[in-house]
């Protein structure tokens, strides 16, 4: 696993990493983000951050088979902090309504649950799917 950092105008660096489409990567996606955020001083979002991200690669790993996956972590402000998974597919993930009974398909309801605010930005070549928390 190759780590990349970037300068942003907020002055805190983003991380971001580039991995295999498979279910072992959300815990290298998971390390990195605990990584960012004990460097920024923000342990205290690393237990929402890390579901989020695994939510996300889980999604990826599930949903599209692409390969490879960008995972990020960025702090676009000072009051915010972003988490997101990149894939090359253009199919946008969709919540779904689960009931008790389903044993899968809670990813996105977690990440709504537990995110400030989420979204996807559809790429050139692919997605981008994002969750955002408060500092």
């Amino acid at each position: 696993m190759y780590a990349h950092t970037t300068a942003h105008h907020t002055g805190h660096p983003g991380y971001t990493t580039t991995m295999s489409c498979l279910p072992e990567s959300a815990a290298h996606a998971r390390a990195l983000v605990r990584a960012a955020l004990t460097t920024w001083g923000l342990e205290h979002l690393a237990d929402d951050a890390t579901t989020i991200v695994s939510e996300l690669v889980a999604n990826s790993v599930r949903h599209t088979g692409s390969y490879p996956i960008r995972v990020t972590i960025t702090r676009p402000s000072a009051n915010h902090i972003r988490v997101a998974v990149v894939d090359k597919t253009k199919r946008m993930p969709v919540v779904r309504h689960v009931d008790a009974r389903d044993e899968g398909g809670r990813g996105l309801v977690v990440v709504r649950a537990l995110a400030w605010r989420w979204g996807t930005d559809l790429l050139p070549w692919g997605k981008r799917v994002w969750g955002e928390l408060r500092c």
